[in-house]
């Protein structure tokens, strides 16, 4: 019997997806997590924003044309915002909800609705077993910050987190390459009084690779940092969530920091991690900002120098205190996306320019075309030549630019 988990958003989906790929592989599945002919599709879908709920809905189309009889089941924050759209697409499927992921092998064969309640404590999902190189390793679940314009608080409860000697456990058993840490907030981690900083320490004698998900300026001190430092192999790549570089559009967004205190951090981060990465969010056009709002938050981005910008529309969604807000007309919105965008690109051409004759090591993903891809620990994709070693951290030589990252050479000791 062959199997698909889809995944669609946050690489806390990813988790919850590679747990439920062991767990298939378990019961004697041939599993992929890409769209290919199956048996059965276990989607795992998305509701951050307006376009995520719509290519969850619309997964269902892709399936049928692959295999018009084959069992779906629909999981995740899409269905547990609404699990009609999903249920009205055909009796046979299964919906269930963000809780309870771990229970949906035993449902394999039930049909209709099963949305969980809320937990209040971590679930532990199976071991993961990832299909990619790098392995994803959840940590914590749930949001208490309830930023305006966010939905995620309300489909995934409150913050709650995992034993640090759990996370330990799995990462020395799975033995992978490099390990994500990540959670819906990575930096409200905090296990009966042991905070993220407490976790890193924890982690100081993990064999492999350490990249962390996506955090908060607040977590970002001198404690933090020095524990970062002591592990064997860390990769300086910090994606720090910005949203916007105004200090009226943050009061506005409910973010609890302001311009000034988001460069302070930047600038703490470059004094441990002098090459360091540093990625972030952008929102353009959020309901109250004005023009010269949004040339803040550009002005910022060039000023702290992001190797790389997520930027996205707003998309008001139901529920949140920012729904209630007069949305800006959507050209404007496009306008700033678009500007936005070409801002990303000019700096992170110019922090793969900046690095290029440097050495960093890389770990060899995929080969297309020739070339083999990976990412450096400061998150450049680099691209190499005939490469035809193993799959573990290689050292390289940043060349040239190509693509989204850079050609390297593999450098010989």
């Amino acid at each position: 019997m062959k199997a698909v988990v889809f995944t669609l958003g946050c690489k806390v989906n990813e988790c919850e997806s590679d747990s439920l790929i062991q767990g298939l592989i378990s019961r004697g599945y041939e599993v992929y997590d890409k769209l290919v002919y199956a048996d059965l599709y276990i989607v795992n879908t998305c509701a951050v924003t307006q376009e995520a709920e719509k290519k969850s809905r619309q997964t269902a189309s892709r399936i049928k044309k692959l295999n018009p009889n084959a069992k779906i089941i629909f999981t995740g924050c899409a269905c547990e915002k609404n699990a009609k759209p999903f249920a009205e697409k055909s009796p046979s499927y299964l919906v269930t909800g963000v809780f309870d992921k771990g229970k949906i092998l035993d449902m394999l064969d039930n049909a209709g609705v099963n949305i969980a309640p809320q937990n209040q404590v971590y679930e532990e999902l199976l071991p993961v077993k990832s299909l990619r190189t790098r392995t994803y390793v959840k940590v914590q679940d749930g949001c208490n910050n309830f930023c305006t314009y966010c939905i995620i608080p309300y489909l995934r409860g409150r913050s709650r987190s995992r034993a640090p000697q759990s996370i330990v456990d799995e990462i020395t058993a799975i033995k992978p390459k490099e390990a994500i840490i990540n959670g819906i907030n990575l930096s409200a981690y905090n296990y009966e009084g042991t905070g993220l900083t407490g976790l890193i320490l924890a982690l100081k004698d993990v064999d492999c690779r350490i990249r962390l998900g996506s955090l908060e300026v607040n977590v970002i001190t001198e404690e933090f940092l020095t524990a970062l430092k002591g592990l064997k192999d860390f990769a300086p790549h910090f994606h720090l969530s910005l949203q916007a570089g105004s200090n009226a559009v943050l009061k506005s967004m409910n973010r609890h920091y302001t311009r000034e205190q988001f460069i302070e951090k930047v600038n703490l981060i470059r004094k441990y991690f002098e090459n360091a990465g540093i990625t972030t969010d952008i929102i353009a056009g959020f309901p109250t900002e004005t023009e010269e709002d949004f040339l803040q938050s550009i002005s910022l981005a060039k000023e702290v120098k992001f190797s790389d910008i997520h930027p996205f529309s707003f998309s008001a969604r139901q529920g949140t205190v920012a729904y209630k807000m007069q949305d800006l007309p959507p050209q404007v919105k496009k306008d700033r996306l678009n500007r936005l965008l070409e801002v990303k690109a000019e700096l992170k051409n110019k922090f793969i320019k900046d690095r290029l004759n440097t050495t960093e090591f890389f770990l060899p993903e995929e080969t297309v075309n020739g070339y083999t891809e990976g990412y450096t620990g400061n998150y450049i994709r680099v691209y190499v030549k005939d490469f035809n070693g193993d799959k573990k951290l290689t050292k390289v030589r940043l060349i040239a630019p190509y693509g989204d990252g850079a050609i390297a050479e593999v450098v010989k000791d």
